[in-house]
Formats: structure tokens, sequence, C-alpha cells
């Protein structure tokens, strides 16, 4: 143990080396709580583990602000403890969703580029303790992230106590791979001089005085796998059609074979649709985007990836251990930052991005639901597809245009819920085609969506709904008595084919 807390802390804070039990301790009911992760990488374990086994017998409940989605089963083992009261901004656990909707857990979502604004703004509850994972404490007070950064530097600027977990599972070689750079207060603070992918204009790690840290918790442990699923025929369709899409660009004098930096969203779909570009012309290709997923390994295995700048680094265990196991090749190529950088609207403007997210539904005009089953149901949230749609130089969703053996129409009247609206919409692929609705008003973009994105078994259903909101006129024409009859159909019948339902 010696040895190992010799390599990563300064020798001033050994005596702050305590157990997990202990760090939980002194979390009390109530309190607010700053974990470090983001999307399975990077996460707090030990307390967090700690906090759970001391909750069998001394139930609490405290606030859990996060980065992002947690692993290590974190995230389900509070929900079924009844551990947290409020969480957010971004949950991607099925446990956790269930608390979630039947309102036995309260959810704020938020676009990820916010939360560090409110906390800096004191609009949120105070973080009494940032329970952040690291590789090393500097003896010139930085704390050196692993495998994401999340919201973790304004989680160490803004609690009262600071509890480190020094993991020493991660290579040594992600030391120097992050930049941290804090923005300041709104109205206060400079531009941010982040000009290319690769610029590096921050620290090496999270800037803190050391008499804030109440105490270390060793730990040795992995981050949880990607829980992505490899492409298959309908993702590699989407990717085909993205391709051509890219391509049309490229040949009107818009992009070059470089493209612009890429960003894709979570999940196994983006992975797959950037995961399609290993087969493309494309080459010296620029990543920008929040996590770094196995897609983004493999293009640069293939020399298609100049340079990737993420927030965190989600690996499937095969390409995780690949990677990290190999990871000097690797470190020069990358740069891990702070969530309020990778998605701060500024920057993907800037350097005129295009954004791959992806959709749960797409209504015929363009608007599009990421969150929401049936209007009501909290999936995941909106993470940070938001921050880039609304910004990026090109907007693209991708979804299948089915779901559960055709039962349920991504493509439908009218979405149950509107995250990103019609104006944040520019592109939409499904394995069915792709709709480039750039410049067109609604009544060019609900045939061009029936016609190139709908599943033919819904073609037909959408069609005769489009004709009869026509005949009614209006902008946008709609039948408000009718705009949901695909999940009325499904509630009523397990599917969203038949007759259109009519609202009671």
């Amino acid at each position: 143990m010696e040895k190992k807390i010799l390599n990563v802390i300064p020798k001033s804070l050994h005596g702050k080396v305590v157990s997990s039990m202990e760090a939980a301790s002194w979390i009390e009911d109530g309190m607010t709580l700053g974990l470090s992760g983001f999307t399975r990488a990077g996460d707090a374990k030990a307390v967090p583990y700690a906090l759970v086994g001391r909750s069998k017998t001394d139930p609490i409940k405290v606030n859990v602000y996060t980065g992002a989605s947690l692993g290590s089963d974190v995230d389900k083992l509070m929900a079924e403890h009844g551990l947290v009261l409020k969480r957010l901004p971004f949950q991607a656990d099925k446990t956790m969703r269930n608390r979630i909707n039947k309102g036995e857990m309260l959810f704020v979502d938020q676009h990820l580029s916010h939360t560090a604004e409110l906390i800096r703004a004191d609009v949120l509850e105070t973080i009494d303790y940032a329970i952040i994972e690291a590789i090393a404490i500097t003896e010139d007070g930085l704390i050196v992230p692993t495998t994401s950064v999340g919201n973790s530097s304004i989680f160490v600027e803004k609690a009262k106590h600071v509890i480190v977990e020094l993991n020493t599972f991660h290579p040594s070689e992600l030391v120097g791979v992050h930049d941290i750079y804090q923005l300041g207060k709104q109205g206060e603070r400079n531009w941010v001089p982040l000009k290319k992918v690769d610029d590096r204009i921050g620290t090496p790690g999270i800037r803190v005085d050391l008499n804030k840290i109440k105490g270390i918790v060793m730990t040795n442990q992995s981050d949880s796998p990607s829980l992505i699923a490899p492409p298959d025929e309908e993702t590699q369709q989407i990717a085909d059609h993205l391709i051509d899409f890219l391509r049309k660009e490229i040949a009107s004098g818009r992009l070059t074979e470089r493209l612009a930096p890429l960003q894709s969203g979570i999940g196994s779909v983006a992975n797959a649709v950037l995961h399609g570009l290993l087969s493309s012309e494309f080459s010296d290709l620029e990543i920008y985007s929040e996590v770094l997923q196995d897609a983004v390994f493999d293009l640069i295995d293939a020399g298609k990836v100049r340079f990737a700048s993420g927030c965190s680094i989600t690996l499937s265990e095969e390409k995780a251990n690949d990677v990290f196991n190999n990871f000097d090749k690797y470190r020069n190529q990358l740069i891990l930052r702070p969530q309020e950088i990778s998605n701060l609207p500024e920057i993907i403007r800037r350097l005129g991005l295009i954004a791959i997210n992806t959709a749960l539904e797409v209504d015929i005009y363009g608007n599009v639901n990421s969150t929401h089953v049936l209007g009501m149901n909290m999936m995941n949230g909106i993470g940070g597809s938001g921050d880039f749609a609304r910004n990026a130089r090109l907007s693209i969703f991708v979804t299948k245009s089915i779901a559960k053996d055709g039962k349920i129409s991504s493509i439908v009247p009218f979405v149950s819920h509107v995250d990103h609206t019609e104006h944040d919409v520019d592109v939409i692929v499904t394995e069915q085609g792709y709709a480039d609705l750039r410049g067109l008003a609604p009544r060019e973009r609900a045939p061009l969506i029936i016609e190139k994105l709908a599943h033919p078994m819904y073609k037909q259903q959408l069609l005769h709904y489009y004709h009869e909101a026509l005949a009614k006129g209006g902008h946008t024409p709609h039948l408000l008595e009718k705009a949901f009859s695909f999940h009325l159909n499904f509630v009523k019948h397990g599917t969203m084919q038949g007759k259109m339902v009519q609202m009671a």
C-alpha cells in the first residue's frame, strides 16, 4: 500500500488515506453528492458501494449529481436501496429508470453543457461532497482524473469537501491526456481560446486546495464495459445512407474528404454509424465529441482519424483490453475535457461540427423525441444531443424506422415528446434512406420524410394522416384529434399499425 501511495499522492496527504466505509460515514441524510463518471467511465465506485452497504442499516437519502450515467451498477444499487432523492443530469440504468417513472425518485433532465453553469451560479443545491476517481494527485494540487472528466472539475471547485478515489487499475499513461479548463463566472469570463480540435488550453488535472481533500480511498477496479451492440445490417444501411449524403456535400463543395470535426452520440446505433466510416474514402478525420466509443479507436487503428477530443472513453470489454494495454499507442491522439467544454455551444459553432445523434422517434415535420417513451416514461435523458444539434454545422439524427419487430414506427405524425424542434434538425437517416430538411417548409418536409424514412408497413398510414391534415390547412397541417393516433393504437392494441384512433 505504501509504495502505491508514494507513486500517486503527495506525502502530506498520506494521513488522509481512509477506508471507503469511513468516507461513507461522513455523508449525512439530505446531502448532495457530486460523483465523477461519464457514461460508465471514470465513475466513483468504492464510496458509493460503501454508502449502499451502510444504507441497509442506516437508511438515508441524498441528491446525486454526475457527468452522465454511472457504471459498476452504482446507479442500480443506489436506486434499489432507495438512496437517491434527486438525480441529474443523465442516467441509463433500468432499475433507476423504473424508479423515476414510478415517481419514487426525482430526475432532472438537463443539457449536459448546462449542469456546470447552474452549479457555478449556485442555482442548484450546494454540493457537500465531491467524490472523484483519479489516477494521481500532484504535489502542486492537481487531481488527475482517470477515463472521464465529466463534471468533476466543477464539483471539486464548488464542493465543501472532496473525497478522492485513487484507482490504481488504470494505466499511468493517462497522465497528460486531460485538458482541464474552467470557464469562470458568466459575464466575467474571456472567450475560450480553443480554435482546433487538438488545442490544449488548460491544465493536465483539476486544480484543488489540498486542504479541501477530506479523504483518499485506494481502489483497484476497472470501469464497466459499454453496453453497445455490434453493427447489424440495418445500422450498416444507415451508415451507407449517411455516407451517400456526405458524398453529396463534398460534390457540392460544402465539405472536403476530411469532412469536418465529427460528434457522435452514445449508444449502439450512433457507434455503428460512425463505424461505417471505416469502409469509406474519408480520411484525416477529427473527432470532437463527448464519449469516445469503440468506433473511434477502430478508426484511429485504420488510420482514418487523426485526433479525437472527448469527455470520456467508454469501450466494450474486448476493445478496452486492447486500448488500455497499449495506451501509449493512442495517448498522443487524444484529449479528455470537462463536458462543459466538450459540449460548449461557442466551440461547437466555431469548429463547425457534424453532429450525429440518436432519436427515439421523429415526426413528419422533423421534430425529434430523444428521451420519452409514449411521451411519459423517461428513457435516459437528453444528454448532450441538444448542445450539438442547436449549434452544429450539420445536425443529423439517426434511428431505425421501426422497433419491437415492427409494432412501433419511429416515424409518427407528431412526436409524443419534443426534445429537438424542427428548427434544430438538418438531416434524418433511417435504414430506408435520408431526408435533407435544410431550407424546406413544413409542407415540403412531410412528404419527403414519409417517402425517404418511413418503413413500408407504415407509409400509407402516414400519408393518409398527412393528406387528411392537409385538407384542414395550416402552415404545419395537423389533426389535433388524431395527432397521437399511432401512440394510442400501441397503447390499446400493442401495435401502431391500424386505423387512426381519435382522441376521446
